[in-house]
């Protein structure tokens, strides 16, 4: 399994995270707090607080190239 912080500010950030994450068959989950949904509905997404930083659980060790296609909307490490 992996995490990374991501942001998601607006709309067609959405659109655009879904549709790459959708591309991919292993699970991903988005959590903020104590809420986790799905990352592959937008429903589920625009339920959460999307004013702060998010963590995407991606369960897959596997997961290069979709790290490299949703750098755009990853949190630089701190």
């Amino acid at each position: 399994m992996k995490s990374v912080t991501i942001r998601l500010s607006l709309v067609e950030n959405v659109n655009n995270f879904v549709n790459i994450v959708s591309h991919y068959p292993f699970e991903m989950d988005l959590r903020a707090g104590r809420h986790v949904v799905d990352a592959k509905s937008i429903l589920g997404i625009f339920s959460l607080d999307l004013s702060r930083p998010i963590t995407l659980e991606i369960y897959s060790d596997d997961c290069g190239k979709l790290l490299e296609e949703i750098k755009p909307f990853m949190e630089p490490a701190s």
